[in-house]
């Protein structure tokens, strides 16, 4: 059947708006390149009549300086036209792209809403509050405890403070109130004992060189005859 009626073709893809603008910005150099090579041919004409007296010859270069004139303004004219598709088409693509995003931002929006619905529907308030008053109680019954292991044992309770107050008035008279020294610094000390043997008495006087006392001067024996 094939051979008789022939495979149909595949269809070709269609163009994305990237393809469009790619193909637009080609036609875009294209026309600007027709355009330059237009500016020399404008340029060697005018320097050609600047040269060139009145005449038919220069009127002959004038008319045709006036046509590439024409044709450049032509190319000039569709440059801007195809940067203005260019233009539109890359505006568009970038107005779909925000709603592309804006779409995926909306519905990751709605899927964090479903599940957070559904994660509450999980949670009691009523369960939590009570929660909260066993805590406070807890908390209540500690500090309760805490302050009964500190209680102070060392002074009964039918002690008044007004009571100990007036009798701490009556004995401000006999109490220091300087510095309390240490009850082992009242002890007395033994005295230290001498290190050094005491000098003898005269000892300190100025000892004088000429008061050498004299050696005795011993008489020789006479030789005996």
């Amino acid at each position: 059947m094939n051979r008789i009626f022939g495979m149909s073709k595949a269809k070709a893809p269609k163009p994305t708006m990237e393809d469009a603008i790619a193909s637009t910005d080609k036609r875009v150099t294209d026309v600007e390149t027709k355009i330059k090579k237009l500016e020399g041919e404008l340029t060697r004409y005018r320097d050609q009549l600047g040269k060139m007296r009145e005449g038919p010859g220069k009127n002959t270069v004038k008319q045709r300086a006036l046509r590439v004139l024409q044709q450049k303004k032509m190319y000039e004219s569709q440059r801007d036209q195809l940067m203005q598709q260019s233009f539109n088409m890359e505006s568009t693509v970038f107005a779909t792209e925000n709603i592309r995003n804006t779409m995926s931002s909306v519905q990751a929006m709605q899927d964090a809403n479903k599940a957070m619905k559904k994660q509450y529907k999980n949670v009691d308030i009523d369960k939590i509050y009570d929660i909260q008053d066993e805590m406070a109680e807890l908390l209540e019954q500690a500090n309760e405890v805490q302050e009964l292991m500190g209680r102070n044992y060392s002074l009964p309770d039918d002690i008044d403070e007004q009571d100990l107050e007036a009798e701490l008035e009556a004995l401000g008279d006999d109490l220091d109130f300087q510095e309390e020294v240490p009850s082992y610094l009242h002890e007395t000390l033994p005295p230290m004992p001498d290190l050094l043997p005491e000098a003898p008495e005269g000892s300190m006087q100025q000892h004088n060189p000429a008061d050498k006392p004299a050696e005795p001067t011993h008489a020789e024996p006479a030789l005996r005859m």
